[in-house]
């Protein structure tokens, strides 16, 4: 059994930065990719970063530049440094992570920008 847990949402200005966690754990002793994928109310869920296990990168075209994403493999956590946010970035976001094609999700985590 797996659990993955997201962490550090929260309410912040417009320009300002949050970083999100996300731990996995149970009965896998690694992850393949690792990710955060973010839906807004009125939206459908999409991908925002993902990180392989050789530590290759992709982010969604709207958070390039600000977003950056990284993860600590001996922890099975991935981490998400947003910066210079906006108000469009508003959205619950989820962590995701893949072994042997299972995708596994945390509950999400609230992410509120404020113009």
């Amino acid at each position: 059994q797996v659990q993955v847990v997201e962490s550090g949402g929260g309410l912040v200005q417009a320009g300002g930065s949050l970083r999100l966690s996300c731990a996995a754990s149970g009965s896998i002793f690694s992850f393949n990719d690792m990710g955060w994928y973010r839906q807004a109310s009125w939206k459908q869920r999409e991908l925002v970063a993902v990180i392989t296990s050789e530590g290759t990168t992709n982010y969604a075209d709207s958070v390039k530049g600000r977003f950056t994403i990284s993860r600590d493999y001996a922890k099975n956590t991935v981490y998400l440094q947003m910066n210079s946010l906006k108000p469009e970035d508003t959205a619950v976001y989820y962590c995701n992570a893949v072994v042997y094609a299972m995708h596994y999700w945390g509950k999400g985590t609230l992410v509120t920008v404020s113009s």
